[in-house]
């Protein structure tokens, strides 16, 4: 990959570049789903953690779990979902604002003192679309979007999930883009383009 290809994965819409990535050992939990798709979604967040050669934990002493990732059938779900509205702000707003867009799903970070990842919300409605889906490959997208902080129009024309001889698996590109960003010797946050410059070069050494 060129420089120019990884800087439009973190060149958001209104011309910035902004990149982040996790600066806290990732705690998921997760909430609408049966205890086999329960253990379906950990694996995928295990793997994808382990692509980055990045750490889990038990629990955040600050949190509690870090990663929230909610799967349901319509946003008006969000509402009735206790204290919710207190870990995210305009709860109501943002709900109707998804419903308007027909969005399927949204994700919404925050962020520590320096600007790393330190919570992440995932909120998947199960429309027809990703209904179709199986499990496996529904999960595999979501852990790979939430690992980094992606332009909003990274995957606008193609998702982060690839085809390979039947199989589906994370796009070469993108998995590459997400070992080198968690190299350590690079920064976790920056809005600086050149960044791009120096992930393609990790990613020509790699390859």
């Amino acid at each position: 990959m060129d420089h120019a290809a990884i800087e439009r994965f973190f060149t958001r819409s209104d011309g910035n570049y902004l990149f982040a990535r996790w600066g806290r050992p990732i705690v998921p939990v997760v909430f609408g789903v049966d205890d086999a798709t329960l253990g379906i979604v950990k694996g995928a967040i295990e793997a994808v953690v382990a692509l980055a050669d990045y750490r889990m934990s038990d629990t955040d002493p600050e949190l509690g779990a870090n990663l929230l990732m909610f799967f349901f059938r319509e946003w008006d779900e969000l509402l009735e979902t206790p204290d919710l509205d207190r870990l995210v702000p305009d709860l109501g707003p943002l709900v109707d604002r998804l419903k308007a867009g027909d969005a399927n799903q949204y994700r919404l970070f925050r962020f520590d003192e320096a600007g790393a990842i330190k919570a992440a919300f995932v909120f998947v409605r199960m429309d027809a679309a990703l209904a179709e889906l199986p499990a496996e490959d529904l999960a595999l997208a979501q852990a790979a979007e939430t690992i980094v902080l992606w332009s909003d129009t990274a995957f606008r024309e193609k998702g982060p999930l690839g085809e390979v001889a039947g199989r589906i698996i994370l796009r070469p590109d993108v998995a590459a883009v997400i070992r080198a960003a968690y190299d350590p010797v690079m920064p976790a946050v920056t809005d600086d383009p050149s960044h791009a410059l120096r992930l393609a070069a990790r990613v020509g050494s790699v390859q």
